[in-house]
């Protein structure tokens, strides 16, 4: 196989990996293989032989966003610039494949959702340590519960704002709008804290542990 063949050989792979989780995000797991191959703009046959089978091209797609997730979160959390998060916001358009795929792998993927959502802890616990590393983020008594607690709070948070948008099928106008109203709230209290003294968190810490 030549460089040429590898290349457009990857790009195809890229293609189809994009049809599928347009598709899913749009038409659910049970999406057939015909109806991405012919989003993607290829026969099934070839889609079979590029990914083996409908599941390895699944499991593609969630490597693929889990991946894309952890590197944005890990760039933004150890950057003291604004102008990182004002890109992001101002493209988050974009990721609406991306998201709508997210929420079928939790909403209705089975054991394929429990996955991502343990990949997605597992990757919080990663990027938010970095940030720590890198003095942008405070250090946690207990790192694990604490990337648990976000990476949950803010996937329940997304399915439920979602349910009660205007317009739930149009993940582009839910993903702007749920910037408009969370990211202020949401930097108020990760940034200044909620409660106003200690008395709260030293009582459960003594009941809990000692």
């Amino acid at each position: 196989m030549t460089a040429t063949d590898t290349t457009t050989e990857e790009a195809l792979r890229v293609r189809i990996r994009d049809a599928a989780i347009d598709q899913i995000g749009r038409h659910g797991f049970r999406t057939p293989v015909r109806t991405i191959a012919g989003a993607a703009g290829v026969p099934p046959d070839v889609l079979l032989d590029l990914y083996g089978s409908k599941q390895k091209l699944v499991s593609a797609c969630d490597e693929y966003i889990a991946e894309t997730v952890r590197t944005m979160k890990s760039d933004a959390l150890q950057s003291t610039s604004p102008e990182l998060w004002f890109a992001a916001l101002d493209d988050i358009g974009s990721f609406a494949p991306m998201m709508a795929y997210l929420v079928r792998s939790l909403d209705e993927g089975g054991s394929l959702g429990r996955s991502m959502l343990d990949r997605m802890i597992e990757n919080a616990i990663g990027y938010l340590e970095a940030g720590v590393r890198a003095g942008t983020l405070k250090p946690s008594r207990d790192p694990r519960a604490r990337a648990t607690f976000l990476a949950l709070n803010n996937a329940g948070g997304f399915l439920l704002y979602l349910r009660r948008h205007a317009t739930p099928k149009d993940m582009a106008a839910v993903l702007r709008d749920y910037a408009n109203d969370m990211i202020m709230p949401a930097l108020e209290i990760y940034t200044h804290g909620l409660l106003a003294d200690t008395s709260m968190i030293t009582a459960f810490d003594a009941r809990m542990n000692g």
